[in-house]
Parts: structure tokens; C-alpha cells; sequence
């Protein structure tokens, strides 16, 4: 196998996926999405339709694309240790699966403002409606932050002994990791301290690690020593 095309193929999708993730999860739901107030919140929905329904499919690309890198840093990460490769990948995919499950609430409201099925309900009944379902999105995504850390703790120490990558990428993306994790559980035990700050630091790794993999990918000697070491094993 190629193993710096596996590489090179990482980078062009961890950089699809954080460009589609950002304007998706980021920049839709912040001009969307005005917090308490279902009526402001239904009227941008309605006025702002088409870059609502870009939001979603942004989505559907960074779920493809994450699906995709389970599978390719799998590869790239099991001369290391197999299980433990094995164990990130199903962490990944996990969280990609969630996500997809809290982006039904995301979408829900289309149908909801439609009035399709609510005809008995008042507007503002309605558009109440509308926004809880994108509090629903809210916290059921919040649930993906735990899997989606725990898989990039995983493999930030496969990175970290893999000799192969540099240990530096290991170490942030374990930092980036945590804070995905710590921030889901303090939504859960203390909401007042989830600052979205602990989100922002997956992305000064994710950003040097989708660089490393486009221009250096791996070191391939090294790579295959650690092949030839795990089948002697």
C-alpha cells in the first residue's frame, strides 16, 4: 500500500472537514439562531432558508469526510497498536453517528414551520417549537463532543509513540481532545464553566496536522520498520 497517499488523502479531508464543520456548526447557527427569542429565530429560518439548508449539507460533508478518516487513520495509526487503533476508529465513528442524530433537530424545524402537521397550534406556539427543536441539536451534540475527544486522545498517544508522526501532533491534539471531553461533562455537572474555549483548542492541532499531512505526510521508513515490527511480533 501507498502509505503517503493514505496520508495526503487524511489532509484533504481533515481540511474539507474543518472548513464544512466551522461554516455548518460555527457561522449558520450564529446568524440563524437568536437565543430566547423563537420568533426572531423562526424568521431568520424563514428569510435565510437557503443558507439554512447549506448549514445541513455542510454537515453531510463533514460526516462523510470523518467517516472516511476513521477508516484512513485507522491505517495509519495500527502498526502502532492495532486494538488501540481499532478502539479510536469506532470512538469516531460513534461520534460521527451522534451527530447525525442531533442533526435531525437541526432539520426539524423545516418541517415544524411548515405547518404541515401543527395547524391547531398558534405562530408562536410554532416558532417555540422551532427553536426548542434547535436546543435539542444543541445538547444531543454536545453528546458527540465526549466520542469524538476520547477518539483523538486515542490516537494523539499512538501519534505520540508512533515515530512516524511528530510527537508535537500528538501532544496537541491530546490537549484538543480533553477539551472536548471536559467541556461535555461540564455541561452536563456545571454549565455556567463549558466555555466554548475548550472547543477552540482542537484547532491549532487539527490545523498543523492537516498541514503535516499534505506536505510531509509520514515518514515512510519509519513507517515500515514499525510495520515489520508489528508482524514480527
Amino acid at each position: 500500500m501507498n502509505v503517503q497517499r493514505y496520508a495526503r488523502i487524511a489532509g484533504v479531508l481533515f481540511l474539507l472537514s474543518m472548513v464544512a464543520g466551522g461554516f455548518g456548526e460555527a457561522y449558520v447557527p450564529s446568524k440563524l439562531i437568536v437565543s430566547g427569542d423563537a420568533t426572531a429565530t423562526a424568521a431568520n429560518l424563514r428569510n435565510f432558508d437557503f443558507l439554512y439548508r447549506l448549514g445541513f449539507a455542510s454537515f453531510l460533508i463533514e460526516s462523510i469526510c470523518d467517516t472516511a478518516l476513521a477508516l484512513i487513520l485507522y491505517v495509519l495509526l495500527k502498526p502502532v497498536n492495532k486494538q488501540l487503533s481499532l478502539l479510536a476508529a469506532f470512538f469516531g465513528l460513534m461520534a460521527t453517528a451522534t451527530f447525525a442524530f442531533a442533526e435531525l433537530f437541526y432539520f426539524a424545524p423545516q418541517l415544524i414551520l411548515g405547518r404541515t402537521y401543527l395547524n391547531n397550534f398558534t405562530p408562536d406556539q410554532v416558532n417555540s417549537l422551532a427553536l426548542l427543536s434547535l436546543k435539542f441539536y444543541g445538547y444531543a451534540g454536545m453528546i458527540f463532543t465526549a466520542y469524538y475527544g476520547i477518539a483523538w486522545i486515542v490516537r494523539s498517544y499512538l501519534i505520540f509513540r508512533s515515530s512516524y508522526l511528530p510527537k508535537l501532533l500528538g501532544v496537541l491534539m491530546a490537549i484538543g481532545g480533553i477539551g472536548f471531553v471536559v467541556r461535555n461533562f461540564l455541561l452536563i455537572l456545571a454549565p455556567a464553566y463549558a466555555s466554548d474555549v475548550l472547543l477552540m483548542l482542537m484547532f491549532p492541532g487539527g490545523l498543523i496536522m492537516t498541514v503535516w499531512l499534505l506536505v510531509k505526510g509520514v515518514n515512510v521508513q519509519k513507517w515500515n520498520a514499525k510495520v515489520n515490527a508489528a508482524r514480527a511480533s
